[in-house]
């Protein structure tokens, strides 16, 4: 044994000789390969050649720099205190070597991670619900860096996503690591159409149908057109009048919105019944006849303007013409009497202003014309007046101012009441003369009566 140990010693003494011959750069190299305590691991052997690029001599300060030189993701990792490396304390206090032992050899597992004990919770990838019970190898395939391992849904789960990609890469937004089925209630609030009313009662399938997501349209006749009761004429604006509460519930305010406000009895009648076409493209009139034009009972003889006299309480009460605007203003009896006195028939217009046309001519019988106003009054029918000698030319006097209307006027049914004016004409029958003085009766007569003193020259 002593004489070994002298073998060794004296093999020393010649390298070290050998090594004071050497410049000091080539003495300082074989030097370092003498000491080195094992081979390096298989990824690192490119190294083993200059131990300076891991080492720096006589001192142990800046191997974890040098580490990190040229691990640079873990380098950043710590810096900024993400990962597995950034997120463990006690890494920014220890030297890479603590952990990670080299020079044990080509096939030598440096990385000293043990599956059972290893932290996930320590990582960017917390292990939770259904999360925990997965094999690593499960995120982690064989021959790439457990850095490298998703942590999106998507990257593990791709080949189980039903919506193809057409959501997106945020399956948390409806699914949790509890259970990945059934999906969590989706917060359609946080979309552009928010589910209120009735709307939040409907299966996601009635408007999702075949898992599309993305790209449904908006607008309420895409999903009820089928229901759409007015069959496209009001367009597609159904949120106008319905609202998602409940669709039966109208809510459509006509005098607002509108220039036609619905009083009366238009409050009750169906939109459809003047709606009959486009609601946006065939604009309605708002004059009565626009709609009335068949119940119309005057067939259009009075113009169209039908709320002079009507309203929208009721067509046929209340109703309210001024007659005195007419050419026949309603005076005295004529004021109580109804319309359908004088006007027989609903045409209204055409209606003779003239007495005879309402009331037959018992009494004269036709012999004073047609032209009763001439005697009478609307006041009443025996209120009469009529002055002989202002209103014609022949003054009743004498004998004449006694003589009743029809003793002169007694033709019947006469177009023209006017009488001859010569007194022949009336008493050619009472001629004691028979003709032989003539006809010129006033020559001696006067109408003080026929035996009267007579005129002589």
């Amino acid at each position: 044994m002593p004489t070994l140990r002298l073998a060794q010693l004296s093999a020393a003494v010649v390298v070290l000789a050998a090594l004071a011959f050497l410049d000091g750069a080539q003495a300082q190299n074989i030097f370092e390969k003498l000491v080195m305590p094992g081979e390096l691991v298989t990824g690192h052997a490119k190294l083993e050649k200059e131990c300076s690029n891991c080492h720096e001599s006589f001192t142990k300060a800046s191997q974890s720099k040098l580490c990190l030189g040229c691990h640079k993701d873990v380098a950043s990792d710590v810096s900024r205190k993400i990962g597995a490396h950034g997120r463990r304390p006690e890494v920014a206090k220890s030297e890479c070597s603590h952990c990670h032992e080299d020079h044990k050899g080509r096939a030598a597992d440096i990385l000293a991670l043990d599956p059972q004990t290893f932290n996930h919770a320590l990582t960017d990838f917390p292990l939770a619900g259904a999360h925990t019970g997965v094999a690593c190898q499960s995120c982690h395939a064989a021959g790439k860096k457990h850095r490298e391992a998703p942590s999106e849904c998507v990257g593990c789960h791709k080949k189980d996503e039903p919506h193809k990609g057409r959501l997106g890469d945020r399956c948390q937004g409806c699914h949790d690591v509890e259970h990945w089925l059934p999906a969590k209630t989706f917060d359609h609030t946080k979309t552009d159409f928010p589910l209120t009313g009735a709307h939040k009662e409907v299966e996601c399938t009635a408007c999702h149908a075949s898992q599309q997501w993305k790209g449904i349209a908006k607008t309420c006749s895409d999903c009820h057109h089928i229901q759409d009761a007015h069959n496209g004429r009001y367009g597609s604006k159904c949120e106008t009048c319905h609202k998602p509460e409940k669709w039966k519930a109208v809510r459509f305010d006509h005098d607002t919105a509108t220039k036609f406000p619905l009083k009366g009895e238009h409050r009750k009648v169906l939109c459809d019944s003047c709606h009959t076409g486009d609601l946006y493209r065939d604009k309605l009139a708002a004059a009565c006849s626009s709609c009335h034009k068949k119940d119309d009972p005057h067939k259009g003889q009075l113009g169209t303007r039908c709320e002079t006299c009507h309203n929208e309480v009721a067509w046929r009460q209340k109703v309210a013409f001024d007659h005195d605007l007419s050419k026949f203003p309603l005076i005295g009896l004529h004021a109580a009497v109804t319309c359908e006195a004088c006007h027989v028939t609903q045409s209204y217009k055409g209606t003779s202003a003239n007495c005879s046309a309402c009331h037959t001519d018992t009494h004269h019988e036709g012999r004073l014309g047609a032209q009763c106003e001439r005697c009478h009054n609307p006041n009443g029918w025996p209120l009469w007046r009529f002055d002989h000698t202002k209103d014609t030319h022949f003054p009743l006097t004498g004998k004449h101012a006694a003589v009743a209307c029809h003793g002169c006027h007694a033709a019947r049914n006469v177009a023209n009441p006017k009488l001859p004016m010569d007194c022949f004409s009336c008493h050619s029958g009472d001629d004691a003369h028979r003709g032989a003085f003539g006809r010129a009766c006033a020559t001696c007569h006067t109408t003080a009566g026929f035996n009267a003193t007579l005129r002589r020259r």
